[in-house]
C-alpha cells in the first residue's frame, strides 16, 4: 500500500487564521473561549469560542466578495486556500479529492433572516460541499463526512485509506462548524454546556464549551521536504450504546483503540507516544475515555485535551486537533490540557498540565460522538 503523508494544513479559530497563530497560542496556554452575550444565538450568556465575523469578512475580502458566501463557506474557503498555497501541486486534476467534514454545515440558513439572498438549498451538506468545490474548480464530486463529533477523524481515516489503495494522489480534508441557535439550544437541552471555561478530566468539570473552527489538512502519496509525519493506522467503531450517552464500559472506543494499535504493528509506549484525547469535559465522556485508555494500557501515556483552547468545534474538532498533534510531533512539544487542575476520573490518566518539550514518534488521536460512534487514528514521525 502507498504511504500517506500530511503535507500542508491550516487552522482557523478564535485564536487566529493560520496554523502558526493557533499553535503559538496553545503553546502559551491562551484560550479562545469567552463569555458570549448574543440573544440571536441563545437567550442567556454562555461560554464558547467564536470567530468574529468582521475579522472573517476582512480576511475573505482579500479573496472574493464576502457577501456571496455564508460564514461557514468563508471559513472553509479561507482555510483551504491557505493550506494549498503552501505547496506546489495542481489540485484541479482527477487524482485529487475534496472531503468535507461537518456536523451541521450551513444550518443557520434554516433561519430565514440569515443571509436572505442565499439559496436555502445550501443548508444541504452536499450543496455546501459543491459550492466550495466549485470555488476551487476541483475535478471530482466531493465526499461529505457527517458522523457526529468523530467526523473529522473519520474524514482523515477515509482519505488515508483511499490514498493507500491508490485511488487518489492527493486529498484535501476540511472540517468546519459554526455556532448557531440550533446547535447551542440542542446541547443546552442535554444540560451539557459548562457555565465556565471547560475543564477536561478535572474533578470539577461540568460540561463543554462549543466552538467555531475550521481545519484543513492535505494528505498525499508523496512527501515534501517540510513534513515528516505519516498516517500509521486507524479504526472506526460504534457500540450503539445510546443516542447521547457514552458506553459505561467504553466498549466502542476501547475496540477502536485496540484495532488501531494492532494495525499499526508498532511498539507504542509512554516514552515514544502521546494521546490526543477527545476530552469534552463532560462527566461521562471523560470517564469513558479513561476506562478505554486503561483497557488498552495507554492511560500512562502523556495525554492532552485541547478543548480548553478552541471549545468543542464538532465536525472540525478531529481535524484541528490532529493538526495540533502533528505539529507536536514535528516540534517535539506536548501541549498542555488547559483547564485541568485536579484529577477527576476513576482511572489514573497521565494528563499533561503544562507545555512540555518531549520527543515522540507517535500520537494516538481518539474521538467519540453521539450515537455510540468512536474513532482512533495513529500518526507517526519518520
Amino acid at each position: 500500500m502507498n504511504k500517506v503523508y500530511f503535507i500542508a494544513d491550516n487552522i482557523i479559530s478564535s485564536l487566529g487564521f493560520t496554523t502558526s497563530e493557533n499553535i503559538d497560542a496553545i503553546e502559551k496556554q491562551i484560550t479562545g473561549i469567552n463569555k458570549i452575550s448574543d440573544k440571536t444565538l441563545y437567550q442567556q450568556p454562555f461560554y464558547a469560542s467564536q470567530i468574529k465575523n468582521v475579522f472573517l469578512c476582512n480576511e475573505f475580502s482579500k479573496l472574493s466578495d464576502y457577501k456571496e458566501y455564508t460564514k461557514f463557506e468563508k471559513m472553509c474557503i479561507l482555510s483551504i486556500t491557505d493550506a494549498i498555497n503552501k505547496i506546489d501541486i495542481e489540485f484541479t486534476t482527477p487524482d485529487t479529492l475534496f472531503i468535507l467534514s461537518t456536523t451541521k454545515g450551513n444550518i443557520d440558513l434554516l433561519n430565514l433572516n440569515c443571509c436572505p439572498t442565499v439559496s436555502r438549498e445550501r443548508a444541504y451538506l452536499w450543496k455546501t460541499a459543491e459550492i466550495i468545490k466549485n470555488y476551487f474548480n476541483f475535478y471530482n464530486t466531493p465526499i461529505v463526512v457527517s458522523n457526529a463529533c468523530i467526523s473529522g477523524v473519520i474524514a482523515i481515516i477515509t482519505a488515508s485509506r483511499l490514498i493507500e489503495q491508490g485511488l487518489y494522489k492527493n486529498i484535501i480534508v476540511c472540517g468546519a462548524d459554526i455556532l448557531t441557535e440550533f446547535v447551542i439550544s440542542g446541547f443546552q437541552s442535554f444540560m451539557a454546556l459548562s457555565p465556565q471555561i471547560c475543564k477536561p478530566f478535572d474533578i470539577n468539570r461540568n460540561g463543554l464549551n462549543l466552538g467555531e473552527g475550521c481545519g484543513t489538512i492535505i494528505l498525499s502519496n508523496k512527501p515534501n521536504k517540510e513534513n515528516n509525519i505519516i498516517y500509521c493506522a486507524g479504526a472506526i467503531t460504534n457500540d450503539a450504546n445510546h443516542i447521547s450517552g457514552p458506553s459505561r464500559t467504553a466498549e466502542g472506543l476501547s475496540i477502536a483503540i485496540n484495532k488501531a494499535i494492532k494495525q499499526s504493528d508498532t511498539n507504542l509506549n509512554e516514552n515514544n507516544c502521546f494521546v490526543s484525547a477527545h476530552g469534552t469535559a463532560t462527566p461521562y465522556n471523560d470517564e469513558m475515555e479513561a476506562i478505554a485508555f486503561e483497557r488498552n494500557k495507554i492511560n500512562n501515556f502523556p495525554t492532552v485535551g485541547l478543548k480548553g483552547y478552541f471549545g468543542h468545534t464538532l465536525g472540525a474538532a478531529g481535524v484541528i486537533e490532529s493538526i495540533a498533534s502533528i505539529h507536536s510531533l514535528k516540534s517535539n512539544i506536548i501541549h498542555s490540557t488547559l483547564g485541568f487542575e485536579e484529577h477527576g476520573v476513576s482511572i489514573p490518566v497521565n494528563i499533561v498540565t503544562k507545555t512540555t518539550e518531549k520527543e515522540n514518534e507517535f500520537c494516538i488521536k481518539v474521538a467519540s460522538g453521539f450515537g455510540g460512534c468512536n474513532a482512533t487514528a495513529i500518526f507517526q514521525k519518520i
